[in-house]
């Protein structure tokens, strides 16, 4: 079932409701939600391609770059699909193995070279995890693509979800290979720059290769103009981004976290908000970017990278987001 049905009734009701302008009750009831919102650095939030609220709480401004940490993975999920459309990769049933030739380690099990393009931007691998409690055996290894890669099988390939920063790892190694550029060079060039944003270096392995799950520095502005674009079906200012059908297909539930009971798509995390359907690029510490094309809506909040882990650390800002940023727009 598409995630992202035709809107309905009641979304087309809130569409017609007058939306308050800067200092006006709603954004007065949104700023003090979010003041009151652990950790939280950031927020904008616009609809109808207007910005509505801007707020530095704590931290860098709205154009200092932020580490998103694991919404790097919606960005490289998108780049993948980017190079769909641009013909680098042959399309999500590409396997990977032919991509990574030499970097498969011998003792891998066989069914790694079933891995496709596809599987990895939907996160079913069926490689057993590198995130959580596995994380830093990965990031401390010699070789972060071959370590994900000799990971024991929890599953086949095009099985269960099973969240893994290693598997956006090797989306991006993949890209590389196919298209002889690095993962910056991309972001650059095929999505942050038509935005008018400029991407920064960030985190690489021991090989060279730009972390493909983690650590990406973008701004908040940036982010915004990113979450606008999608939400706008990969169009900005009159100049298409982002194929539309990548959107559609990314936005399709593919898996579920056994952990957060999140659904998943390519790249994208998708739920509703009362009553009304979203999607999100969702990071530790609550690095985020929602989308409510119903609502017309793309809603930025970054935060503390580096707080320590607690659970259910993201729900504070889906309480922010339902609680507080909806009702104080007439959402």
């Amino acid at each position: 079932m598409d995630a992202m049905p035709a809107l309905g009734r009641r979304a087309a009701l809130l569409l017609a409701l007058p939306l308050p302008a800067l200092g006006q009750p709603g954004a007065d009831a949104a700023i003090r939600a979010a003041e009151a919102t652990p950790d939280l650095r950031t927020l904008i939030v616009a609809r109808d391609g207007r910005v509505l609220l801007e707020r530095v709480l704590r931290g860098p401004g709205l154009d200092a770059p932020a580490n998103i940490k694991s919404a790097s993975k919606t960005v490289v999920a998108t780049l993948a699909g980017i190079a769909i459309a641009r013909g680098a990769l042959q399309g999500p049933g590409q396997p990977l193995a032919p991509l990574l030739a030499g970097r498969i380690p011998p003792e891998a099990d066989p069914r790694v070279r079933d891995i496709t393009i596809g599987q990895l931007m939907a996160m079913r691998a069926g490689l057993e995890s590198t995130s959580g409690r596995n994380y830093g055996a990965f990031v401390a290894s010699r070789d972060w693509v071959r370590h994900a890669l000799s990971r024991p099988m929890e599953d086949a390939p095009g099985g269960r979800m099973i969240y893994s920063t290693g598997s956006s790892h090797l989306l991006g190694a993949a890209l590389v290979r196919a298209t002889r550029r690095n993962l910056r060079d991309l972001a650059q060039d095929w999505l942050f720059g038509p935005l008018g944003f400029a991407v920064p270096d960030w985190t690489r392995d021991p090989q060279g290769l730009h972390f493909g799950g983690n650590e990406m520095r973008l701004s908040p502005r940036a982010l915004l103009a990113f979450g606008e674009c999608c939400r706008n079906g990969g169009v900005h200012a009159g100049r298409r981004v982002i194929p539309a059908e990548l959107l559609r297909e990314a936005w399709v539930p593919q898996g579920q976290s056994s952990f957060s009971g999140q659904l998943y798509g390519q790249g994208w995390w998708i739920a509703k908000a009362r009553g009304e359907p979203v999607v999100f690029a969702w990071g530790y510490g609550g690095q985020m970017v929602y989308l409510l094309p119903g609502l017309g809506m793309t809603v930025v909040m970054t935060s503390d990278p580096d707080v320590p882990r607690v659970p259910g650390q993201v729900f504070t800002r889906h309480a922010l987001l339902v609680e507080g940023i909806l009702p104080a727009f007439g959402a």
